[in-house]
């Protein structure tokens, strides 16, 4: 039997502590300790969750094998080449790294310690996705909007990476082409750096994305659409269901000759999608204990992580140039 894996949390602000509460519980996996910079916040989640706490990070990497990185994305480089250095395997929170030199050296440092590198972009998790995965073939076009009222939390980087990434890294993931040309536009509303975002994106082969997202609503959203030849899926991914709609077998739609139908439930076929209520931040912690064990690969890697960061940036590059325009104009 393969011996639990002894893993440590860094960071346990609001993401950080349910990776603390998954792995002190979780298969495969014996929670170490905590660390955070902030005394009483690492208090309180240790008293919590009643696990030991780590007032520097030093002492917790000497006794871990793996570590979670769930500090703000400012500080993701410093503390993973910490870890890496030493051979201790990182779950990184997205996005990897707030810059491209700093998710290189961070991969670089990994490479050189023998440490496995995996990134938490949860959403390939996602009960929702994995249920539509039997019909997903080839997406043509794809819509998304992630809108989140204001929180403190994440600003220290742009919309784009605190919440658009994650439907990047979803749609890079599935249509698995480069991107030829993208389109951006946004504004700053509450913070320096634009809190809602609109990119275009469109890939090798003809394939075009639309991502919508936005820190300042009144409401939350977390839908995905994704339409192709076999027809048109519909994700809500913060409720985990959704549905796929196709041609009924047997309609053949023929070009010039008048539908015979009554209604549009008579041609289509609607499939209803549900999540299998497993949660997501779970699954991915089990993906990344069988990774180090040697028991499946790495879900997400440090190179297709770094490839959405790459896109991420260049909309934002071109977000802060619409807004320049605007400005100067």
């Amino acid at each position: 039997m393969t011996s639990a894996l002894r893993v440590g949390v860094a960071g346990v602000g609001s993401l950080g502590r349910h990776h603390a509460r998954l792995l002190r519980d979780l298969p495969g996996a014996h929670l170490v300790g905590v660390h955070d910079t902030d005394g009483a916040r690492l208090r309180a989640v240790g008293e919590e969750l009643g696990v030991t706490t780590f007032d520097r990070l030093e002492p917790l990497l000497d006794r871990v094998e793996a570590l979670v990185v769930a500090v703000p994305t400012s500080a993701h480089e410093p503390v993973a080449r910490a870890a890496v250095a030493r051979g201790v395997h990182v779950l990184i929170e997205k996005p990897i790294a707030p810059s491209l030199e700093a998710a290189d050296r961070i991969l670089e440092a990994a490479e050189r310690g023998g440490a496995l590198v995996q990134i938490g972009h949860v959403e390939r998790f996602n009960g929702a996705l994995r249920a539509c995965e039997p019909y997903l073939e080839e997406p043509l076009f794809v819509e998304s909007h992630r809108l989140a009222p204001f929180a403190p939390r994440g600003t220290d980087v742009p919309v784009v990476l605190d919440l658009m990434i994650h439907d990047l890294d979803l749609v890079l993931s599935l249509v698995r082409k480069p991107v030829r040309s993208l389109a951006a536009a946004g504004v700053p509303v509450l913070t320096p750096s634009p809190d809602i975002a609109n990119a275009r994106l469109e890939f090798e082969g003809g394939a075009v994305a639309n991502l919508t997202a936005s820190r300042v609503s009144v409401e939350r959203m977390r839908k995905i659409r994704f339409f192709q030849r076999s027809g048109y899926i519909s994700l809500d991914l913060a409720a985990g269901v959704g549905e796929f709609l196709r041609l009924r077998p047997g309609v053949a739609l023929v070009p010039g000759k008048p539908l015979q139908a009554a209604g549009i439930e008579e041609l289509v076929e609607r499939i209803e999608l549900r999540s299998d209520g497993q949660e997501p931040l779970r699954c991915e912690l089990e993906s990344f204990v069988a990774a180090v064990q040697g028991r499946g690969p790495v879900a997400v890697t440090g190179a297709e992580a770094r490839n959405a960061l790459a896109v991420a940036l260049e909309i934002v590059e071109r977000i802060e140039d619409h807004v320049a325009h605007r400005a100067a104009s």
